[in-house]
């Protein structure tokens, strides 16, 4: 791809991009939220075509008339949410659409269809019976069905999008296992992760791009963490996680004995101090988001007491948690976080809605409040009426923060707060969750991350196959210990 640029109403998406892909090779591709990598990755998809540029298929110019186009040039992306049919099998989606049929009657040969789908289904390592429904499997594996979907089309350039943010290491690991063996057969990949240590085990090479323009390239040797920071936000991050915070943590605001909830085994017991980060940690499936959401009342408890500030609180559903001072953004910023389709300032000011001067709505207090929490969040929009879809998702995530700020909650509740969000938007929303512990606030965090567990907690509490396995001082927490109770070693 030569000189690429693309255009959108007020906005230079990309300004002369050049990139270049060889044969069998894993090309990194990064940068911030909004750097363009995504357009990019669209034009060489076939989605919308450059407004200037040329793209060379071995050697010969080629013009990208569509996706179908593409996907006869050999290119096959796959993005953050999978395009597979849930209600189909294993085989079907491998190779839908393009189902091999009886010539003579123009029906679907299934023996013909499984046959080769089992070919391809081998190659890329997926075990699950080809008759299992997609719907059944784990995303791990239902990112091995989307490469054996691509594979089944003659894939020659492989791009992965994101694709272990929802994957456990276990499944991440067999991830980079099949890339391993398509790069030896020749397929060559672009590869796109916020998460920079896979960018580091896994590339051969890493192009970094920044506000629509290409900033630079790094070969095998080079690529370091420190050095893809640097050209992605164009400068250093000296501390990338804050200092832990100096506030006396004495006074208990939650209070948690012997919980129970459905997919719970054992009991559940800790103690939360005011201006504490308690991270929650463990692998996919060890009930982490389970724990939290019996928590805030979205799952009923079964047995158990929850106290607040040493007072026994009667937590049925969501409203009672927030009357009691908690507030909770959830893992899906996207579906249940904000309401893209409304505006920012709505969006901060919704769970306070009726405090505005009821029946009637006071828009200037409305407006006053969210532009508040704008300008303390550092929330980058060009207006308080700004639809939320427009935003970057860092900005996006901070808007889901603001929303209960304007609450004055006790207790903040985390739920994967920087899934999807680059490097340079993580760091904000560190330092933001930090000056809430500063500020007094108690702070519940789930995170699969581990540096990111590590790096902000000041206890972690580990869970293992919905059991709680142990509660971690500050003293005691490093990968090696976490690791142990998460795959279910000695509780503590």
């Amino acid at each position: 791809m030569k000189s690429i640029t693309k255009r959108f109403p007020g906005v230079l998406a990309l300004n002369g991009v050049d990139l270049g892909l060889c044969e069998g090779e894993i090309l990194g591709l990064i940068g911030e939220n909004g750097a363009g990598k995504s357009t990019l990755m669209r034009i060489l998809g076939g989605d919308y075509p450059a407004d200037s540029g040329s793209i060379l298929f071995g050697g010969t110019p080629t013009v990208i008339a569509d996706v179908h186009h593409s996907i006869n040039l050999g290119v096959s992306i796959i993005y953050q949410e999978l395009n597979l049919a849930p209600n189909l099998d294993i085989a079907s989606n491998i190779f839908l659409g393009r189902e091999p049929r009886k010539r003579a009657l123009g029906i679907v040969d299934t023996l013909r269809l499984y046959a080769e789908a089992e070919e391809i289904a081998t190659r890329v390592g997926i075990s699950a019976p080809l008759t299992t429904l997609v719907e059944q499997l784990s995303p791990g594996e239902q990112q091995l069905v989307e490469i054996a979907k691509a594979l089944s089309m003659d894939c020659r350039i492989l791009v992965l999008d994101e694709p272990t943010s929802s994957l456990s290491p276990a499944e991440a690991g067999k991830l980079f296992d099949v890339m391993r063996g398509l790069k030896e057969s020749g397929v060559s990949m672009i590869y796109i992760s916020h998460r920079l240590a896979e960018i580091e085990e896994m590339c051969d090479r890493v192009v970094v791009l920044r506000d629509g323009e290409r900033v630079g390239e790094l070969n095998r040797k080079s690529i370091c963490s420190d050095e893809m920071v640097r050209m992605m936000v164009g400068r250093d991050i000296s501390r990338y996680f804050p200092e832990h915070g100096c506030v006396s943590k004495t006074e208990t605001v939650m209070s948690v004995e012997s919980l129970s909830y459905r997919g719970c085994v054992g009991r559940v017991s800790f103690d939360l101090k005011a201006g504490e980060i308690l991270g929650i940690a463990g692998l996919v499936g060890s009930g982490r988001t389970e724990l939290i959401q019996a928590l805030f009342g979205v799952e009923p408890k079964l047995t158990g007491e929850i106290k607040m500030s040493g007072r026994s609180v009667d937590i049925q559903n969501p409203s009672d948690a927030i009357a009691a001072g908690m507030g909770l953004v959830p893992e899906d910023r996207k579906a249940l976080g904000v309401i893209l389709e409304m505006s920012v300032a709505d969006n901060i000011t919704l769970p306070g809605v009726g405090s505005y001067n009821p029946p009637f709505l006071d828009s200037k207090k409305e407006r006053a409040a969210a532009e508040e929490l704008v300008n303390r969040l550092e929330i980058k929009t060009p207006s308080l009426g700004q639809l939320v879809g427009f935003l970057s998702g860092g900005n996006q995530q901070k808007v889901a923060l603001a929303k209960w700020l304007g609450m004055a909650p006790k207790i903040l509740i985390l739920d994967e707060p920087t899934r999807g969000i680059d490097v340079g938007s993580k760091s904000e929303i560190y330092k933001l969750i930090r000056n809430f512990a500063d500020e007094g606030m108690g702070v519940i965090m789930v995170s699969s991350e581990m540096e990111e567990i590590i790096g902000l907690s000041d206890r972690v509490l580990v869970m293992s196959e919905g059991r709680m396995m142990g509660l971690l001082e500050r003293a005691q927490v490093d990968e090696e210990s976490i690791m142990k109770l998460a795959s279910g070693g000695i509780r503590v």
